[in-house]
C-alpha cells in the first residue's frame, strides 16, 4: 500500500471535554500580555497565573477539580506579571517562574501541594533590570535552566546557583526558545522576524544559523519536533495572517511547508508530543483548539478533530506518564480560560479499554538522567533513558507514574548545596536534638565556615561519593546531617522518634516533618515561639543551610557594662556553639568564651532584630477583614464620578454618613446616611451641587455635619448637612472661602485644633486658614512641583508633604514658612501619599519606582535622606491610599480599581515594615475611608472600622483579631487611645501656639474583665496564716522547736524498704538461660 493511503493510529483522537465539576471552576484569570503560556503542569501539579494582575501563581494538584476560593493558597513572589512558568522534567515540585521584575524564581512544591502561601523561593536569578520574557529546563541535563530577557540567553546552574552562560547576539526581544529532545542546541525565535539555531556550547558566535521567518513583529513561537531535525513555528505573515512553518535544519533557509490559516489576533500556542507526532494548537483568546497530525513527508500537516468551547486564556500538555492509558488517553491538554482550568483528554477509540493498547504507546522519555548540568557545559551528552507505559512493567500498575519531589540536581561536588534548604526544618532555638548515631552512616563533613562569623555556624560540606565518618568532628562539636537527608530519615523513624520524646524534648519531635502531631504551619509556629529565646537573627552568609546552635545569655560585668556604653550593638544576646561552649565550661575559662563572642556579635555592620525563627510575630499577624451583613449595606449606587483628581481619596465617611461625588456637570456629591442602609430608590440622588468641578473633600473631624469641598475655581465651600440627611439637591453652602487664585490640590483639617484648615494649590503654595473668621493665618512655600499630599503630625505642630519633585518635606507652619527638614521621596511621578507613623517619630510614604511599581517607603522623621526600608508590591495605575492605625501601628494601603487591602505592622527596629495578612474583596472598590477609635465594637475584638465603597454599593468592613477569649476585654490589643474625634484646642490657641496633647481615654465597656487581670503571674502556694494569738510572724526559737518535734516524730515511726513481692517465689535463675 502506498503511504499516502495508510491510515495514522491517531487520524480519530476525539476530544472528550469533562463535566463542570471535574474541572477547576472558579478561579480567577487575566489577560496578560506576555510570551508565555500562562499554565505548566507536572506529573503531580498544574500552576497557573492568578488574577488580573497575574504577579501570583495559583499550583492545584493535576487531579485537583471543583470550586477554588480566592482565598486559596499562592505563590506570592513577584512584583509584577508573571510572564512564563515551567516545571523541572526530573522533579515534579520545581517550578520556574518568570517576570516582568527583571526575576527568574524557583520553587520547590510540597508534595501534598500548597497548604500556605508562599513567598519565599528556593532561589532568585536576576536579568539586571530586563523583562524576562521566557523560562525553562533543560532536556536531559539535571538541574540546568534557561530564560530569556530582551535579546539575551542565559544559563543557570541550580546546583550552584551560578549563572554559567550568557549571549546578547539576539538585535531584538526573544519571543520564544525551545530545545532539541536529545539537548545539543536551542532554536529561537525573535522580533527582528528571523528564526535562529543556538548552541551555547559552540567556540565562537553560539548562533549556528539564521533564517528569515514569519513577516510580522507580533508574537511568534517555536518548537523543536521531537529529536527531529526539523523545527516548527508560529506566527503571522504580513497580513497579519496567522502561519505555521515547518523547516529542516539542513536546508534552513527553505521553509518546508507553510500553512496558512485565519486573520485572528490571538497567537496560536504550538503544543507537540514527541511520540506520537501530534500537534496542538490553541490560539490565545480562541475558542477552537486545532488537532494536526505531523508526517515527514507531504502533506507535512493532517488535520484532525476540532475542540470548541471556552475562550483560552493557556494551554498545556500533562507529561505521559500522567496519562491514563488503560482508557486509551494519548493525550491531555490543560486549557486555560477566564475561570476554569479544563482537561481535555484525547481519547483514541477502541473496542475495549480493558487490555493495554501498547500500539499506542510506544517507549516515552523518561524522568531520571546522570547527566548534570556542569558535565553538559563541557561537552558530555547523554539521552535520557526511555520508560515504559504499560502497566504491567510498572511498580505500582496503572496509577500515574510521579517521580520523586525531591531536588535531586541541588547535591554536587563543590559542596555548594544551596538547595538542600528545599526540605530546611529550621531547628528551634534551645532545642537539643541528637542525631550523632544517624550521622555516624550519613557520609556528611562538619567544617568551620569561612567568613567573619567563625563562631556563631558551621557549614555542611556533601560530598559526592560519600563515605563512613567518624560521629564528632575535631573541634568536639557534633555533626549535624542536611536537611534532605534529615527528613529522610525522619520519615522512617518518625514514629518511634516521636514515642521516645519525653518532657521539653517533645516539642522537638512535634518539630519534625510530616509528624502526626506537628499538624499545621501555625502550630509549629507556637511551638518556636514557646520554645525560642532571644537570638541574633543574621541572614547566612553562603548559600549552604545553616544549623544555629542554642542562644546562650551572657550577663556582662559591671565593668564591661560601662566599656560598652557607648555601642549599639547588644551583646547580651550571642549566639555561640554548643561544643565550644561546653569545652570552655570544661576548661572553667569564661573570659575566653565571651571575648570570642562579643567578637563576633560586634563583627555584624548593624543591629539585628532579635526575634524567633519566624522573625517578629506581631499580635495583629493574622487580622480578618469581614464585610457586613448586606443589610447594611447602601445598594443601587448610580453615576458615581471617575474623573476626581489623583490627590483626592474620592470617598470619605463619618460616624453618620458618607459623601461621594457623582458624574456630570456641576461638581455633585451625594451624601448617604449611615443610619437608612438598603437599596436606594431610583430617580435623582439628593446632592450638594457646587457649580465647579470638583477637586478635593473632607469631612470636618469634629463635626459630623460639616463638609469642606475644594473647587477647581479655587474656592472652598462648607456645607452644613441638616440632622436628617439631604431631601433634595442644593447649591446653597454655609460659606465660601477664596482660597487661591488657581486650582486647589487638596485639602485638610486640623487633627487636634478646631476650625483649622489647610489648602494646597497648583500655584505652589500652602495656606492654612481659620474658619471661625474665615481668614489666612499662614503660607508655606518652598515646592517647585506639585504637591501630592500632605499628612499632620499627631501631635499637630509639624506637618509633611510628598512631591512630584521627588521630594519629602516637613514643615513647622507656626515658626517658618520654609521646610525644616527635606529629604529625597519616590523617584516616579505618577502620585503619591505620606502619613506619620509612631507617634511621630517616623514617616511612612507610598508612591512609585522608576517603573511605575507601587511602594511603601519608611523613613526616620528627623533623617529623610535615604528610607529605612522599601516594600514593593505590584505594578498598578492607582495610587496606593494608607489609612495608619496608631494604637495597632497596623497600615493599610490600598488603591482605586484595587480588590485587595494590603496590610503591614510598622515597627521601630529591621526590617519597619512587616506584612499583615491582606485582605482580599470580591469585588474592586473604588475608595475606603476609616472611621475613628470609638467606633469600633471592642467586645467583637474590633480594632478598626471602615466604609468601602464600590461601583454600585457602600459596605462596612470590620478588621478584627481572632482570639479565643473574645468575652473579655483584649487590653493588650487596646492600648488607651487619643481622643480624636473631638477638639482639643481652638483654633485661636492652637496659632498662638498653646498647644496641648490630646487627651486618652480606655476603650473598655463597662461590665468587662480584662485580659490581663485573669492571666496573672501564677501565685505562690499560700501558707497558712498564723493565728493571731501568736502575733503574725514566728519567731526564731519557735522555728527551732517545730524541727524537733518533727526529727522526734519521725524517729519514733517504723519503716521499712521491703516490698511485697519480695516474698513471693520467682523463676528459677538456670530457666531464664535456657
Amino acid at each position: 500500500m502506498a503511504w499516502r493511503f495508510k491510515a495514522s493510529k491517531y487520524k480519530n483522537a476525539a476530544p472528550i471535554v469533562p463535566k463542570a465539576e471535574a474541572c477547576v471552576r472558579e478561579i480567577c484569570v487575566g489577560s496578560y500580555q506576555t510570551y508565555g503560556n500562562n499554565i505548566a503542569a507536572s506529573g503531580a501539579f498544574m500552576a497557573f497565573n492568578w488574577e488580573h494582575t497575574g504577579s501570583s501563581v495559583a499550583v492545584l494538584p493535576l487531579d485537583d477539580c471543583g470550586r477554588k476560593s480566592k482565598t486559596m493558597p499562592l505563590l506570592h513572589g513577584h512584583t509584577d506579571t508573571v510572564t512564563d512558568l515551567k516545571f523541572s522534567p526530573f522533579h515534579d515540585g520545581l517550578l520556574a517562574t518568570a517576570s516582568q521584575d527583571c526575576l527568574v524564581k524557583i520553587w520547590h512544591i510540597p508534595e501534598k501541594g500548597l497548604e500556605q502561601s508562599l513567598s519565599d523561593p528556593e532561589a532568585i536569578f536576576s536579568h539586571k533590570q530586563r523583562r524576562v520574557e521566557t523560562v525553562g529546563f533543560h532536556p536531559t541535563a539535571d538541574g540546568l535552566m534557561y530564560s530569556t530577557a530582551a535579546g539575551c540567553v542565559a544559563l543557570f546552574d541550580l546546583s550552584t546557583q551560578k549563572e554559567i552562560f550568557s549571549n546578547n547576539e539576539h538585535p531584538e526581544v526573544i519571543q520564544s526558545a525551545s530545545w532539541r529532545e536529545d539537548g545539543t542546541v536551542l532554536a529561537t525565535s525573535c522580533k527582528d522576524k528571523n528564526v535562529r539555531i543556538f548552541d551555547p556550547r559552540a567556540a565562537g558566535s553560539p548562533i549556528q544559523l539564521t533564517a528569515e521567518s514569519h513577516q510580522s513583529i507580533k508574537d511568534s513561537r517555536v518548537v523543536w519536533l521531537g529529536n527531529q531535525h526539523r523545527i516548527l513555528t508560529t506566527g503571522f505573515d504580513a497580513a497579519r495572517l496567522r502561519q505555521v512553518i515547518i523547516r529542516d535544519v539542513r536546508n534552513f533557509n527553505t521553509p518546508e511547508k507553510t500553512l496558512e490559516l485565519d486573520c485572528s489576533t490571538g497567537i496560536l500556542m504550538p503544543l507537540f508530543d514527541p511520540d506520537t507526532n501530534m500537534l496542538f494548537l490553541a490560539g490565545k483568546g480562541d475558542t477552537t483548539i486545532n488537532y494536526l497530525e505531523i508526517t515527514d513527508k507531504d502533506p507535512y500537516l493532517i488535520e484532525g478533530l476540532r475542540h470548541t468551547g471556552e475562550q483560552t486564556k493557556g494551554a498545556c500538555l500533562v507529561p505521559k506518564r500522567a496519562l491514563k492509558v488503560m482508557e486509551a488517553e494519548v493525550n491531555r491538554v490543560l486549557q486555560l480560560t477566564s475561570n476554569m482550568v479544563i482537561p481535555i483528554m484525547y481519547q483514541v477509540p477502541r473496542k475495549t479499554y480493558r487490555d493495554f493498547h501498547a500500539d499506542l504507546y510506544p517507549e516515552t522519555t523518561g524522568y531520571k538522567t546522570e547527566l548534570v548540568a556542569g558535565e553538559w557545559l563541557n561537552g558530555s551528552n547523554q539521552a535520557v533513558p526511555k520508560m515504559s507505559l504499560d502497566p504491567a512493567k510498572r511498580e505500582h500498575g496503572d496509577e500515574p507514574i510521579i517521580p520523586r519531589l525531591g531536588p535531586k540536581p541541588f547535591s554536587s561536588t563543590t559542596g555548594d548545596v544551596s538547595f538542600d534548604k528545599v526540605f530546611a526544618v529550621p531547628l528551634a532555638p534551645g532545642s537539643h536534638e541528637n542525631i550523632s548515631n544517624v550521622g555516624q552512616d550519613s557520609g556528611v563533613e562538619m567544617t568551620p565556615a569561612q567568613g567573619a562569623k567563625p563562631d556563631l555556624i558551621v557549614e555542611i560540606e556533601i560530598k559526592k561519593k560519600p563515605e563512613r565518618e567518624p560521629a564528632v568532628a575535631g573541634n568536639g562539636v557534633q555533626k549535624s546531617l542536611t536537611t534532605s537527608e534529615r527528613r529522610k530519615i525522619f520519615e522512617q523513624n518518625s514514629e518511634s522518634s516521636e514515642n521516645s520524646t519525653e518532657g521539653e524534648d517533645r516539642t522537638d519531635a512535634d518539630l519534625r516533618r510530616n509528624c502526626t502531631s506537628r499538624s499545621s504551619f501555625a502550630e509549629r509556629r507556637r511551638i518556636y515561639e514557646n520554645r525560642s529565646k532571644s537570638q541574633v537573627d543574621e541572614k547566612p552568609q553562603s548559600p549552604v543551610p545553616l544549623r544555629r546552635e542554642h542562644s546562650k545569655v551572657e550577663p556582662l560585668k559591671p565593668s564591661q557594662q560601662q566599656q560598652q556604653q557607648g555601642n549599639v550593638i547588644d551583646t547580651k544576646r550571642i549566639s555561640v556553639p554548643e561544643g565550644k561552649l561546653m569545652e570552655e565550661h570544661r576548661r572553667g575559662n569564661g573570659a575566653g568564651l565571651k571575648k570570642s563572642a562579643t567578637e563576633a556579635a560586634f563583627s555584624a555592620a548593624s543591629t539585628k532584630r532579635t526575634s524567633t525563627v519566624f522573625g517578629k510575630v506581631s499580635k495583629f499577624r493574622h487580622l480578618k477583614g469581614t464585610p457586613g451583613h448586606k443589610s447594611t449595606h447602601i445598594e443601587n449606587l448610580r453615576n458615581l464620578s471617575r474623573q476626581i483628581p489623583g490627590e483626592c481619596n474620592g470617598f470619605h465617611a463619618n460616624q453618620e454618613r458618607v459623601a461621594v461625588p457623582l458624574s456630570g456637570p456641576g461638581g455633585k456629591i451625594a451624601i448617604f446616611e449611615l443610619s437608612r442602609p438598603g437599596r436606594l430608590p431610583d430617580g435623582v440622588i439628593p446632592s450638594l451641587v457646587n457649580g465647579s468641578n470638583i477637586m478635593d473633600f473632607q469631612w470636618d473631624p469634629f463635626d459630623a455635619q460639616r463638609l469642606a469641598v475644594a473647587c477647581d475655581d479655587g474656592i472652598v465651600k462648607i456645607w452644613h448637612i441638616e440632622a436628617g440627611g439631604l431631601s433634595e439637591p442644593t447649591n446653597t453652602p454655609a460659606g465660601e472661602l477664596t482660597a487661591h487664585l488657581d486650582k486647589i490640590y487638596f485639602i485638610r483639617f486640623h487633627p487636634l485644633a478646631a476650625d483649622v484648615l489647610l489648602t494646597a494649590s497648583y500655584d505652589m503654595t500652602i495656606k492654612l486658614w481659620d474658619l471661625r473668621t474665615m481668614t489666612e493665618k499662614c503660607s508655606l512655600s518652598g515646592h517647585t512641583d506639585q504637591i501630592f499630599d500632605f499628612a499632620w503630625s499627631p501631635c499637630g505642630r509639624l506637618g509633611a508633604t510628598v512631591c512630584k519633585d521627588g521630594k519629602i518635606r516637613v514643615y513647622n507652619p507656626r515658626k517658618s514658612e520654609t521646610p525644616i527638614r527635606e529629604g529625597n521621596g519616590p523617584v516616579g511621578t505618577r502620585g503619591a501619599r505620606i502619613t506619620w507613623a509612631l507617634e511621630g517619630h517616623y514617616i511612612v510614604c507610598t508612591g512609585f519606582d522608576k517603573v511605575s511599581e507601587r511602594q511603601i517607603s519608611v523613613y526616620n522623621a528627623q533623617k529623610l535622606s535615604a528610607p529605612l526600608n522599601t516594600a514593593s508590591l505590584d505594578v498598578s495605575p492607582s495610587i496606593l491610599i494608607p489609612f495608619y492605625d496608631e494604637d495597632s501601628s497596623t497600615l493599610f494601603v490600598t488603591g482605586k480599581g484595587d480588590s485587595t487591602i494590603y496590610c503591614y505592622e510598622i515597627t521601630d527596629e529591621e526590617p519597619y515594615i512587616c506584612p499583615l495578612s491582606h485582605h482580599r474583596c470580591t469585588s474592586l472598590h473604588q475608595g475606603l475611608s476609616f472611621l475613628t477609635k470609638n467606633h469600633c465594637d471592642v467586645a467583637s475584638v474590633e480594632f478598626s472600622k471602615a466604609y468601602r465603597l464600590t461601583n454600585t454599593t457602600i459596605e462596612p468592613l470590620s478588621f478584627t483579631v481572632p482570639r479565643i477569649k473574645s468575652e473579655l476585654f483584649q487590653d493588650d490589643l487596646f492600648p488607651p487611645t487619643r481622643i480624636t474625634w473631638s477638639a482639643t484646642l481652638s483654633s485661636e490657641d492652637w496659632f498662638a501656639s498653646n498647644d496641648k496633647a490630646a487627651p486618652k481615654v480606655s476603650l473598655k465597656p463597662e461590665g468587662m474583665e480584662t485580659l490581663s487581670s485573669i492571666q496573672q503571674v501564677p501565685a505562690q502556694p499560700v501558707k497558712k496564716p498564723d493565728h493571731p494569738q501568736f502575733g503574725g510572724q514566728k519567731s526564731e526559737y519557735e522555728i527551732n522547736k517545730q524541727q524537733e518535734i518533727q526529727k522526734s516524730v519521725s524517729a519514733r515511726m517504723e519503716f521499712t524498704t521491703k516490698l511485697e513481692q519480695d516474698d513471693m517465689e520467682g523463676v528459677d535463675e538456670n530457666e531464664w538461660q535456657e
